[in-house]
């Protein structure tokens, strides 16, 4: 795949859509009606300080008691302080890698995701066009490492697998890269971005 245009992310940003959630590869699921979902944000920063567009990504902390070791864009729930997920999203990744939310230039959001833990995801993408102080929260974060923006624009990156979760087999798309395994919510996100470039 060509070196992805940030003029393509944009109108892919400008497009409207429906949702996604981890129950997307189960059509047979049924959702409960009136659930309450937790308002959450996330930041897929795109760093373009290089040749190539690179999307920065972290890697749990091993000890956390929610999803260690995984893959994840900075970000967590929305606080009664926050303005909305933008706010929330920008607010976590200064906390969690150091990114002052004065270098990310925001040019879109894509609609909620929701997740298997009751989240109501919203992605917040901002261009970050200068280098930064990476610094890890050490209680959240082990690594902070980037993902070539066109790797995880190409559709033909994406796999669907599964594994058991409360007694059924659940499917969920990856988008692996290198030594790195990026599943679940973090994939699911990515691939519907994805799509909405190839569209």
């Amino acid at each position: 795949m060509p070196k992805p245009d940030l003029s393509d992310l944009q109108r892919a940003l400008d497009q409207a859509g429906p949702g996604s959630s981890d129950f997307d590869l189960h059509p047979d699921i049924a959702l409960p009606a009136g659930r309450v979902l937790k308002p959450a944000g996330v930041l897929m920063a795109v760093d373009v300080t290089q040749d190539e567009p690179q999307i920065i990504l972290t890697k749990r902390a091993a000890h956390l008691k929610n999803h260690p070791g995984q893959i994840a864009f900075p970000g967590g729930r929305q606080d009664d302080g926050d303005t909305d997920a933008t706010d929330a999203a920008l607010r976590e990744a200064e906390e969690e890698i150091g990114l002052p939310r004065s270098q990310v230039k925001v040019i879109g959001t894509l609609e909620p995701h929701e997740t298997v833990t009751r989240y109501s995801v919203v992605s917040t993408v901002g261009l970050v066009a200068a280098p930064f102080d990476e610094r890890p929260e050490p209680g959240e974060v082990s690594e902070i490492f980037r993902v070539p923006l066109s790797h995880v624009l190409d559709l033909r990156n994406f796999q669907t697998e599964g594994r058991m979760w409360q007694g059924h087999r659940r499917m969920y798309y990856t988008v692996p890269y290198g030594p790195y395994y990026i599943w679940g919510a973090t994939a699911r996100i990515l691939h519907t971005l994805a799509e909405r470039i190839a569209s």
